[in-house]
């Protein structure tokens, strides 16, 4: 067994994980130069190569989609959930030639809380309903703790987001069969809690549970074919090498790597950011993952691939640039006489605007409060004393005289504002005399407007300049191309972030690579075993989807078997949705099968980590406490212990 972070060439030579990572952080820095070289004189040598821009793609929220005819038949249609960490997949199994489309529903297991909460405000957003998650990092939450799903909360919100959109039209409960995938060797809580949200909140008739990566080579599989084989999954959170024996898991030779997508992510961006440190706020998550999806491969042979981008030109040919959003706008630039002007006319008209606004505002709230006065009054001329002294009371006045005192001043100032509004409304240009050379932001003044009522107080703040010979203008050349200035060269990380599957150790962690995990699982089978399982190596997952990770497999296996022995790799037709797709296939032949059902009497009786196993299941282990002894048994043993006792020290004597 190899140590982690070790890597060996077809020759047999062992280079360490410490020197290739050496090398890379050496070359990075070179390499950065050369590029801050390159960039002054990128817009001379013609149009650009190798320029991305970020997508920086948004969800759409999700439509809620109506039930159709299939979800209404002899036999409720199964629901399948594919409850994934990154991802969630949710629609249905409908029977027949054409069992559909993918899944109706693909949306972020994440949610996050709006800042209103308990006040009235928006409440918890799941999904795609939350757009661009960059905005609220910090107020993402997710129900999953790596790969297992750990708050029951935030599970429920997930779960009731993908009801809702599915159209399910049962009334008080789900009334589908669930076909839900789980975690490699999930814990008994995990599931108990998973299987009391279903059973207890949703009302579901039956459940059945799977894992992801054995639905997916269910599906890719030949039907009614017992195969044996080697399935490598690597997903977000975690990479599971799982050897299949006769169709089923051998689950004691299961092992798992804690490294996958979000730690590529993580690395990359932790590259970027030390590589431009004036971009640290635009190298975010979201456009990390861009990166790994659609720009990193995985080298055949890490050093050697490191040595390729030592060379000027295959740096050159290879980089990728990718371009940062940036405003060409300089802020040197000068502005003409007549857009001072206009930029003065368009300020004194929102003036203008939000002072008409609050004069008509104050003089609604003084006309309420003048009707509410006279109102006062008509009940003392019509004699209603009582009345007329509680009203007082609430007006907090003290006589009548007060109160007519109150309805003058009242009346003078709702005229007075009537007729200012009246001269506003006739007056549509204001003449303004001052010598000011600027004019204020309109940000300062609007603080300022609430002790002022009349507009010509402003007079003073918006002046004309006295007429003066234009200037020309003055253009300021920049120094440097902008747009170069907001790229990011990703030479080398395109393929180090990827390379932590292999070498863990490249983040410093103390774990074996797939490699190394890979030959260990291995070496615990006899030479016949090895040799079945070898013919069937299966990849899955959506972080196996890297170019050459295929290539990559085949040569790490050929380094470990025996001379000219034979294996054969196989990549998942489709890595993200075969899960999805297989979980839909094993329900639609498995319908009528009570045998691997969990129903809901079998979840009372038998509590809710029950698992009943089938070709795509975990292993059911179920929980043997130890048996209580009885207070008899016990008072016995402790009285046989201090006669014992009480022997030893009469012998002593």
């Amino acid at each position: 067994m190899r140590g982690g972070g070790v890597s060996r060439d077809l020759g047999g030579r062992c280079v360490g994980g410490g020197a290739s990572r050496h090398l890379g952080g050496r070359y990075g820095e070179r390499r950065g130069q050369y590029a801050r070289a390159k960039m002054a004189a990128a817009s001379a040598a013609g149009p650009p190569t190798n320029v991305f821009p970020f997508r920086d793609a948004r969800a759409a929220p999700d439509q809620v989609l109506e039930a159709g005819p299939v979800a209404h038949g002899p036999l409720p249609v199964p629901l399948v959930l594919d409850n994934g960490s990154f991802q969630a997949r949710a629609g249905w199994a409908c029977p027949g030639p054409d069992p559909g489309p993918e899944p109706r529903l693909q949306f972020r297991a994440v949610c996050a809380r709006g800042r209103g909460g308990a006040r009235g405000g928006a409440g918890p957003q799941v999904g795609n309903a939350l757009g661009s998650l960059e905005p609220l990092r910090w107020m993402l939450r997710s129900p999953f703790d790596r790969n297992v799903p750990v708050n029951l909360e935030l599970q429920e919100l997930l779960l009731d987001y993908s009801f809702q959109h599915l159209g399910v039209s049962s009334q008080g409960c789900v009334d589908h069969p669930i076909v839900l995938t789980e975690a490699v060797c999930n814990p008994l809580y995990s599931r108990q809690m998973m299987s009391e949200l279903l059973f207890e909140c949703y009302g579901i008739p039956t459940v059945a549970y799977g894992i992801d990566s054995l639905f997916s080579f269910y599906h890719n599989k030949p039907k009614n074919l017992i195969s044996s084989g080697l399935i490598i999954s690597s997903g977000y959170q975690c990479t599971h090498i799982l050897p299949i024996l006769e169709g089923r898991l051998d689950a004691k030779n299961c092992k798992r790597i804690n490294l996958g997508g979000s730690q590529a992510a993580g690395y990359l961006q932790r590259l970027l950011q030390l590589k431009y440190p004036g971009h640290l706020a635009a190298i975010t998550l979201s456009r990390m993952e861009e990166i790994l999806h659609e720009h990193s491969y995985i080298a055949e042979d890490y050093v050697e691939e490191l040595q390729k981008w030592r060379c000027p030109d295959y740096y050159e040919n290879n980089v990728h640039k990718m371009q940062l959003p940036f405003s060409s706008k300089l802020l040197g630039s000068t502005l003409t006489s007549e857009e001072k002007q206009e930029r003065r006319q368009q300020q004194l008209r929102r003036l203008q605007e939000l002072n008409a606004r609050r004069r008509e505002e104050k003089l609604q709230l003084d006309q309420e409060r003048l009707d509410r006065l006279l109102y006062v009054q008509e009940l003392l001329e019509d004699g209603q004393m009582d009345q007329f002294h509680k009203a007082l009371i609430e007006l907090n006045m003290d006589s009548p005289e007060e109160l007519q005192s109150y309805i003058q001043k009242l009346s003078a100032a709702v005229e007075q504002a009537k007729q200012k509004i009246l001269q506003a409304e006739v007056s549509l240009e204001v003449d303004v005399v001052d010598s000011k050379p600027e004019t204020p932001d309109l940000g300062q003044l609007e603080p300022s407007l609430e002790d002022v009522e009349n507009i010509n107080d402003f007079e003073p703040l918006f002046s004309e300049e006295t007429p003066e010979v234009e200037k020309p203008v003055t253009t300021v050349q920049p120094v440097f191309n902008l747009a170069a200035y907001h790229q990011l060269f990703v030479g080398t990380e395109r393929i180090r972030a990827p390379e932590i599957i292999f070498q863990p150790s490249l983040i410093g962690e103390e774990q074996a690579g797939v490699a190394e995990t890979l030959q260990y699982i291995l070496d615990r089978y006899p030479k016949d075993v090895q040799e079945l399982l070898v013919q069937n190596v299966f990849l899955t997952g959506g972080n196996m989807m890297y170019p050459g990770m295929k290539v990559r497999i085949e040569k790490e296996l050929l380094e470990m078997r025996p001379f000219q022995s034979s294996f054969q790799v196989q990549l998942a037709s489709n890595p993200v949705l075969d899960a999805w797709y297989g979980a839909r296939d094993w329900a639609l032949d498995h319908l009528d099968n009570e045998d691997v059902w969990i129903t809901r009497k079998e979840y009372e009786e038998k509590g809710g980590g029950y698992l009943k196993e089938h070709c795509a299941s975990n292993v059911y282990v179920p929980i043997r406490l130890p048996k209580q002894a009885s207070r008899s048994t016990e008072a016995q043993a402790s009285g046989k212990g201090s006669g014992a006792s009480g022997g030893g020290a009469g012998e002593q004597a």
